[in-house]
């Protein structure tokens, strides 16, 4: 069995380590790593490729094994820059729009997510870094609007990192956490990106 211990990695290695591991292991990779956002997005990018996670609680942290197609899948399962046949992605790296007063930028960012709900097309994910993650927590007047956008389809997620720095993590209240890794990996992979 191949071994991996990303325990005490800052987001995204976690994800890069296993991505690696996977295109070079054969049969079974057992993976240690710490609860969280690395816990959450190792195991969504590993069954995003078909693997199947079987996770066990440890005392400090947590043990994928994780098994699957093997590495030529992973290989083959790693999207390709197929700009025409990918995602529509929405990245709002601001809790505001636009470069005038605050205020006005706060109230612009909430009028326009709160009209997403009456596009006919929606984007297939939106990606929240920077000041954007505190559009996702709680207290914000937005959260009612991301989590009906999430029950349309729309993947709502944001960045680990930007959580942290604004002690927000245990205050998110609408979709999930991810990593720059993804963030980049979609973003390239994407039809169109929205920036905001």
């Amino acid at each position: 069995m191949n071994k991996l211990d990303v325990r005490g990695m800052a987001c995204p290695l976690p994800v890069v380590q296993v991505k690696r591991a996977l295109e070079s292991a054969q049969g079974e990779l057992h993976v240690l790593l710490d609860d969280g956002a690395p816990r959450e997005n190792v195991k969504r990018f590993a069954q995003g490729r078909g693997y199947q996670v079987h996770e066990e609680q440890l005392e400090d942290g947590f043990a994928f094994t994780i098994t699957g197609p093997g590495a030529t899948a992973a290989r083959e399962a790693t999207p390709a820059p197929a700009v025409a046949a990918g995602p529509t992605v929405m990245l709002i790296g601001s809790d505001r729009m636009g470069d005038g007063p605050e205020e006005l930028g706060r109230l612009l960012m909430k009028n326009f997510i709160m009209t997403l709900l009456d596009m006919s097309e929606l984007p297939d994910r939106i990606f929240f870094v920077n000041t954007g993650v505190l559009l996702a927590a709680e207290g914000s007047e937005v959260v009612e609007t991301l989590n009906e956008l999430g029950n349309r389809g729309v993947e709502v997620l944001s960045c680990g990192i930007c959580l942290d720095f604004f002690k927000k993590k245990e205050t998110l209240a609408a979709g999930g956490v991810t990593n720059m890794f993804t963030i980049a990996e979609t973003m390239l992979a994407a039809r169109s990106v929205v920036r905001l």
